[in-house]
């Protein structure tokens, strides 16, 4: 069978599978859960020579890449994938995601599942005022959502955000309606009610139909730089069935982490969906669901568990060193650089 007539649906002994962003907590946790599966060859990439992860397989299986803005980038991931003989990727940096899921069918012609969610439910996740568009509705609690300069009839304080982005960049308090008048209009920032509460966050796995499979809510106990530095996975039903109901009306497939914060009384809504593997995933996988391994299995078509539990679990995160020859590191790439691969 060539390379080209080859199914991702129909599984054959082994696979090898490519984890981009490989420096980042997202890339690290696939990779090493991933290193654990005996009939998986892991491959890691990132733009950056000095990224972690890359350090966590062996040299020939370390790969360096174009940036994820760069207008080449998935020409250049796509020969890496087609050279390599690249089963399943796995896209771990925003701004990746689209791009590669745009092209999706590309990757399928030379045999590679992607391992993330659909061209439209990335867009509208990814955009936090479509997100509350899609998801806003009697069933659902969504936080009202206006664009910046549309309305002024708040109970303040709110909150202004960029529509794109991630972690907290760009996010603040706005105290009275004079100061938000004073920010002007601007398509580009939303406004929002704001959320006084606890914010949990709810790793969830949905199978290629859509169903979802698992929901697994963690407290965020300590925060540093957008990521969970220690946390606890939490059994909630209410904080369950609002990240599925949010799951099925994105139309989530694969995995994403879906963000909820509880209201003045106590209800949980939606704050964000970040609609891909967080990185605090090693705590869920953990407490008993390993997402990228089951994500790996579904993309190839093999069974999966007909239920699956979690328990309650707390971490605390520790910086790990890698240590290696000096010669083991690959030189860095400079910005005009163009990879051969084709």
């Amino acid at each position: 069978m060539t390379r080209t007539e080859h199914s991702p649906a129909t599984p054959e002994p082994g696979c090898t599978v490519l984890v981009t962003g490989a420096g980042g907590p997202a890339g690290v946790s696939i990779v090493r859960s991933l290193l654990a599966v005996p009939d998986v060859t892991v491959l890691a990439s990132d733009m950056d020579a000095f990224a972690s992860g890359l350090y966590l397989v062996p040299a020939g299986r370390r790969h360096l890449v174009r940036p994820g803005l760069a207008p080449d980038f998935v020409d250049h991931l796509l020969a890496l994938c087609r050279d390599t003989g690249v089963d399943v990727l796995f896209p771990t940096v925003d701004v990746e995601l689209v791009p590669v899921a745009r092209r999706r069918d590309e990757f399928a012609a030379i045999g590679v599942a992607v391992a993330s969610p659909s061209l439209d439910t990335l867009e509208h996740t990814l955009d936090k005022y479509l997100l509350a568009q899609r998801c806003a509705g009697p069933d659902l609690p969504v936080p009202r959502t206006e664009l910046l300069g549309v309305a002024y009839d708040w109970e303040y304080p709110v909150i202004v955000k960029p529509r794109s982005g991630s972690g907290s960049r760009g996010v603040h308090l706005v105290e009275d309606e004079a100061a938000l008048r004073a920010l002007g209009t601007d398509a580009s920032q939303i406004v929002q009610e704001n959320l006084p509460g606890e914010e949990y966050s709810v790793d969830v796995l949905a199978d290629l139909d859509g169903r979802v499979l698992a929901a697994v809510p963690r407290s965020r106990l300590r925060v540093d730089s957008g990521v969970s530095v220690a946390g606890r996975t939490i059994k909630d039903d209410e904080l369950q069935r609002t990240a599925t109901a949010v799951a099925a009306r994105v139309g989530l497939t694969t995995v994403a982490n879906v963000q909820l914060r509880r209201r003045a009384d106590g209800t949980a809504a939606l704050l964000e969906v970040n609609p891909r593997f967080p990185g605090a995933m090693p705590l869920t996988i953990a407490a008993g669901v390993d997402m990228p391994r089951l994500c790996l299995d579904m993309v190839l078509g093999r069974p999966l568990p007909a239920s699956l539990p979690f328990r309650e679990l707390a971490n605390v995160r520790y910086l790990e060193d890698v240590f290696l020859d000096p010669a083991e590191i690959l030189p860095d790439l400079a910005p005009s650089d163009v990879l051969d691969l084709a």
